[in-house]
């Protein structure tokens, strides 16, 4: 088992802006760790940093208490998944798993020794003999994944690895990988995505990256935490953006009013919400954005205290739950998410409700405040 550490960790190619910056961070011996974020966001280069196939720009990197700056892969002690596969076309399931082993010396009884208890784990025992060709995506994924576990790795690096299988077979696999890091249980693991849920899912930490612009301001990393923390406590308005699908509602506004029981917000339109925060930092008049999931705010018939008068624009209908959409005369339409089949239709005149203990606050620089209570 192996931990890692990260400090400062960025990196820049021929003295452009760092694609990766300042990135610190600590995964624990057994941990599930996920980076995510959008395209760009250096994911993949930071994965491929910690395997040592790219190089370290500056800050230091140590796995297992070893510093590695400077070593190569094989002395890493990590093994890593590729989004392709990257199987041996002319060799068997057996070969292609133990194919590693042979070039590190190890005996034919112990290759044979191992590749047999990761195929049990896998669940591929029947698929040995076959090659390659005759797999299905999510046999030829498991097939990687048992070649990259037989090495008994100390870090186990994943770089996208559903990326290429069906919605379906996305969606066994990450069940299939859960059971398998569960079951195994020794190597400290690292996986790339850029799905949401994936990460949500899986991990025991996400670490959220930024993109563009954002990299250079901030730094790479926008949040660090367990994945229902980033849902529930956002550090800011994108991570409150990126997490969760469909996405936190946003309305614009100024600081009417800083109270014990909050912060009132004036929105553009006149209208005032009510947000249950710890405003101490603001001043009236400042730049706002008022925050609520869609599963926390209420269509009510009747105008009242935290509403905004709505327009139904579109309804979504799928069967355990609906969403409608609505235009509140904002740049984005507003969602919320209603149980099972809902009465809600086409054009209706409707007033969304926003509770304020639900409501998050973002000042002008998009930081979150700390919620009350």
């Amino acid at each position: 088992m192996a931990g890692v550490s990260l400090n400062k960790v960025s990196k820049s190619y021929d003295g452009m802006p760092p694609v990766v910056r300042d990135v610190t961070l600590e995964i624990a011996n057994g941990e599930f760790c996920v980076f995510v974020g959008p395209s760009g966001c250096g994911k993949s280069t930071l994965l491929r940093m910690v395997a040592g196939l790219e190089d370290i720009t500056s800050g230091d990197m140590a796995i297992g208490g070893q510093r590695v700056n400077d070593l190569a892969p094989s002395e890493r002690n990590v093994s890593m998944v590729f989004q392709n596969y990257a199987l041996y076309p002319h060799m068997d399931v057996a070969t292609n798993i133990a194919f590693g082993l042979g070039l590190a010396g190890l005996e034919k009884t112990e290759i044979k020794s191992r590749v047999e208890r990761i195929a049990g784990l896998l669940q591929i025992e029947r698929l040995l003999s076959r090659l390659p060709r005759a797999l299905s995506g999510g046999q030829r994924q498991r097939v990687a994944i048992g070649r990259a576990l037989v090495r008994d790795p100390g870090v186990f690096l994943f770089d996208e690895p559903l990326s290429n299988l069906d919605a379906a077979l996305r969606t066994q696999m990450r069940v299939e990988i859960a059971r398998i890091h569960r079951e195994y249980g020794k190597a400290s693991t690292i996986y790339v995505t850029h799905d949401q849920v994936e990460a949500l899912t899986l991990a025991d930490k996400i670490v959220l990256l930024h993109s563009g612009e954002a990299v250079t301001r901030f730094g790479s990393v926008a949040q660090i935490g367990a994945p229902m923390d980033l849902y529930a406590n956002p550090a800011n308005l994108f991570v409150a953006g990126f997490i969760g699908s469909p996405k936190m509602n946003f309305v614009a506004g100024t600081v009417e009013a800083i109270e014990a029981s909050g912060v009132r917000v004036k929105t553009a339109s006149g209208r005032r919400l009510q947000a249950a925060v710890d405003g101490s930092r603001l001043t009236v008049g400042a730049s706002v954005t008022l925050g609520s999931r869609p599963e926390h705010v209420k269509l009510l018939a009747d105008e009242g205290e935290n509403t905004l008068p709505c327009g139904v624009h579109w309804v979504e209908r799928l069967g355990d739950q609906t969403f409608a959409y609505l235009d509140a005369g904002l740049s984005e339409d507003l969602l919320v998410r209603l149980g099972g089949i809902s009465a809600v239709a086409l054009n209706d005149a409707v007033h969304l409700h926003f509770p304020a203990e639900a409501c998050h606050l973002f000042d002008g620089d998009g930081i979150a405040l700390p919620r009350l209570g």
